[in-house]
């Protein structure tokens, strides 16, 4: 038992049985105690062993005040509108930068792709089945529509009416990532031409003989087994503006070329040709080997016009490509399945460099009913549509190398 005598003393023992309060002999107070006792009065705040530690007072931000720091409140709100206004303005800029990347193209595209005549030429019956690959049957006319008295004297195209075809050709793209190809066929070509008989293949597109693009694709159908997927026709005043449009083009012709009929006198060697010169250069036939020169000059012209169109520098020059869209579309007949990208894709594939050659040539002969024809070599312009019937590349051995 604790003798009672020695509760409330201030000795040693008395301070040990204090509840809840411990003392250190030496008198100090434990130090939870003085950390936990109240400051005794008149002791400053710095003075004393056992004197508290106070935290500094929080600084006040007042509205209408400074702090030398930090945000600045006003107590009317102008700053958060203003950084608002800042905020809708860059989400504006945004916004117009969208439409002019990609809406403004967008419609100008569609405004293109409206202005494109269209022709119902593949949608006959009994056509072969789909192949793989891709073709393009290519169709330059003599057409005049558009053009007045005087830029008929000026081109050399004659007063003839109707239209008749001035180049057939077929742009293939194999399907096994082949070498694309350019493929002329001889407008002289002796074919059978429905509900005509056997003749030139420049007949299944004449007028007169109720002809147009929907017979002369049959005709070729026909002929080779081969299915056409896209259908492109251009006119003479149509390419006389696409040339002058893309400021013209340089050809290398090997000999000198006259030729009244077609307003042409051009020297050898490289020259920069107009669209006028141009059309003349493609129409003439005052050439040794006459039709077949033609074919390979113009097949030889279309890819390097076709190269210059699609070049860096004609699509990123807005004083060419906005008049060239804007003349070529309005010149171009296409299928009524066909768009504007289907263009691109054949510039694209005339651009990378195809392999050039005609319908493999046997004779050319004179025949009493129909005049000089061409006559397609049987084994060798087999083998060239059997591979494009199958999607492949076109072998050597198909190719035609004299025109």
């Amino acid at each position: 038992m604790v003798d009672e005598s020695n509760r409330g003393s201030g000795g040693p023992a008395g301070d040990q049985d204090r509840t809840g309060v411990f003392r250190r002999g030496s008198g100090n107070p434990d130090e939870i105690e003085r950390l936990y006792r109240p400051r005794s009065e008149g002791r400053s705040a710095s003075g004393g062993a056992g004197a508290t530690r106070r935290m500094p007072p929080a600084r006040e931000d007042r509205p209408g005040g400074s702090s030398g720091g930090g945000r600045v409140y006003d107590g009317s709100g102008r700053q958060r509108r203003d950084r608002e206004r800042r905020r809708r303005r860059r989400r504006t800029v945004l916004v117009v930068l969208l439409i002019l990347l990609l809406v403004i193209p967008g419609s100008f595209y569609l405004w293109a792709d409206s202005q494109l005549e269209r022709v119902d030429a593949l949608g006959y019956e009994g056509r072969p089945e789909e192949q793989p690959g891709t073709t393009y049957l290519i169709v330059g006319t003599d057409g005049r529509e558009g053009l007045s008295e005087e830029e008929r004297q000026a081109l050399g195209t004659g007063d003839a009416e109707g239209k008749r075809t001035d180049t057939i050709m077929v742009l293939y793209v194999p399907d096994d990532g082949g070498q694309s190809t350019i493929i002329s066929v001889p407008r002289d070509s002796l074919v059978d031409v429905p509900e005509v008989g056997e003749t030139k293949i420049n007949a299944a597109f004449a007028e007169a003989l109720g002809g147009g693009p929907s017979r002369l694709a049959k005709t070729f159908e026909d002929a080779s087994g081969v299915h056409i997927d896209h259908y492109v026709e251009i006119g003479m005043g149509g390419f006389v503006q696409i040339v002058d449009s893309v400021g013209g083009v340089e050809m290398c012709p090997e000999e000198a070329i006259e030729d009244p009929k077609a307003n042409l006198d051009i020297e050898a060697g490289c020259q920069e040709m107009d669209g006028a010169t141009a059309l003349g250069y493609v129409r003439t036939r005052a050439t040794p080997n006459a039709d077949l020169d033609r074919v390979k000059r113009q097949r030889e012209f279309f890819s390097t016009l076709i190269s210059k169109v699609t070049s860096a520098s004609t699509l990123a020059n807005p004083f060419r490509s906005v008049p060239l869209v804007n003349e070529g579309t309005k010149t171009f007949l296409v299928n009524e399945d066909d768009h504007l990208r289907h263009l691109a894709s054949m510039g694209l594939a005339m651009r990378d460099d195809p392999a050039t050659t005609s319908v493999p040539v046997g004779s050319t002969p004179t025949l009493d009913t129909v005049g000089s024809v061409v006559i397609w070599d049987e084994t060798r312009s087999e083998e060239m549509f059997q591979a494009m019937q199958e999607g492949a590349e076109i072998p050597e051995s198909a190719m035609e190398t004299n025109f």
